[in-house]
């Protein structure tokens, strides 16, 4: 079976798992974000905050974490699957950040292909920071343009998200896919 990737992307705090837990309410498969178990698991070792202690070390449990869940989606059952965030994302953040990575970042990019992007703009009224959110809202801005830019890199048509409601939000994305 050929399984459909579909990716809903954003910067931080942009409402992206709020659509995922409607989709999965809704009885759609969805693959959930993993960079905040990768952020507690980091906690409960000692390191506040591994992306900013070390970025390399955290994008690569990311990566690695995102290349599974996109390895499993083959397998899948589902005839589509939504994912909260891309693998696309982990070289978003390193270029927002500054680090340079490794070749295979790219080269994982480059064999990791959805079938489609969707992607939420910062929304200074739902934004909110917590314990594994880290960055402020200027941050947030700054992060969407390298989600643009690397996706765009990539050869990826980005279909934005108007601003609505998590269910108006919802059905905006399963209208754009005739679902």
């Amino acid at each position: 079976m050929n399984t459909r990737k579909i990716v809903i992307t954003g910067g931080p705090g942009t409402g992206k798992s709020s659509l995922i837990n409607e989709l999965s309410k809704r009885g759609y498969t969805c693959l959930e974000e993993i960079s905040r178990q990768v952020t507690l698991q980091a906690q409960k070792e000692g390191i506040d905050q591994l992306f900013l202690n070390n970025p390399i070390q955290f994008s690569e449990l990311l990566l690695n974490g995102r290349l599974k869940q996109f390895e499993d989606a083959n397998s899948h059952e589902a005839d589509t699957i939504f994912f909260d965030r891309g693998v696309h994302d982990v070289i978003a953040y390193l270029n927002y950040s500054g680090d340079t990575y490794p070749n295979h970042f790219v080269e994982a990019c480059e064999q990791s292909v959805y079938d489609t992007v969707f992607i939420l703009k910062p929304w200074e009224a739902i934004y909110t920071s917590d314990n594994e959110r880290y960055e402020n809202f200027s941050q947030a801005l700054k992060i969407h343009e390298h989600l643009l830019n690397t996706y765009s890199t990539f050869d990826y048509h980005l279909n934005d998200v108007p601003f609505d409601t998590i269910e108006n939000r919802v059905d905006y994305i399963l209208n754009q896919l005739k679902m």
